[in-house]
């Protein structure tokens, strides 16, 4: 890899993703790094070798910008790069709900930029990547995009237009599963298990049903019905959750993610 990428307000996710491209090549030469806090910037040039710089150091200098500040701070970032950043840089936004026109507007005309919703799996190698193409990105600006953050997971592109359901599915997802592992945890315990044995047979059950799904080219449904016997155990758990509108309630949780990720495109916060 010979270009030079620069995170932009690397947390988790940035570090994430900066040691994941450099497992998956590129030389932590090539890649700089800026944080609010100096220590912080420290910190990543002596576990990953990358090089700490500024905001306005990184316009200047790297081919590719990747922002991953809050979205409630993006517009103070953007003011403070606009007058460094050449309209040939590639800006790829990591903000939840954010469009690409927010940046387009602050930036020098015909910049490309590239939205991308990640989701915390970025932390295990196991993201799942959303890429949407801004006005003047190309099939290149999209190849790099998806070289960048197929380094911690996979990647689908998507019309920007569907970003908002595309959050609320992935963008949020683990907090879903981690609320369902957290429940039927209670309900282990609450049937005589200890909580450690009943957290070992959720998760294993959840990692092995999640590689069945990925894995079998089976339906949900299909997979569910193989475990379905007549009159046994998982029919009686299945009416309960229908009775108690489970599906539904899913179904309104995601639109009201999707809802929320549209406000805050609107500047709703």
């Amino acid at each position: 890899m010979t270009q030079k990428v620069a995170v932009l307000g690397t947390g988790k996710i940035g570090e994430a993703l900066l040691s994941g491209m450099i497992r998956a090549g590129w030389a932590p030469a090539d890649l700089l790094v800026t944080a609010r806090r100096p220590e912080r910037a420290r910190e990543l040039q002596e576990r990953h070798g990358v090089t700490p710089v500024t905001n306005p150091e990184a316009a200047k200098t790297a081919d590719t910008l990747i922002l991953t500040v809050k979205p409630q701070d993006m517009g103070t970032l953007l003011d403070e790069l606009a007058p460094h950043i050449p309209a040939d840089r590639l800006v790829i936004s990591g903000a939840a709900g954010i469009p690409t026109s927010f940046f387009e507007e602050r930036l020098a005309t015909g910049t490309p930029v590239v939205r991308v919703m990640t989701n915390t799996p970025a932390l295990v190698d196991e993201a799942m990547s959303v890429i949407s193409a801004g006005s003047h990105a190309t099939a290149d600006h999209l190849a790099t995009a998806e070289g960048i953050f197929g380094a911690v997971g996979k990647t689908l592109r998507v019309p920007e237009s569907q970003q908002d359901a595309c959050t609320a599915l992935s963008g949020s997802g683990p907090a879903y599963f981690f609320y369902l592992v957290e429940a039927m945890t209670d309900a282990g315990i609450l049937l005589g298990l200890p909580r450690d044995k009943a957290h070992d047979l959720i998760v294993q059950s959840a990692i092995g049903a999640a590689v069945m799904l990925r894995d079998s080219g089976e339906h949900p449904v299909k997979l569910r019905e193989n475990v379905t016997s007549p009159a046994g155990t998982t029919i009686n758990a299945i009416r309960e959750l229908e009775n108690h509108g489970v599906r539904a309630a899913l179904i309104a949780a995601l639109e009201a993610a999707r809802d929320r990720s549209r406000e805050l495109a609107s500047g709703n916060n």
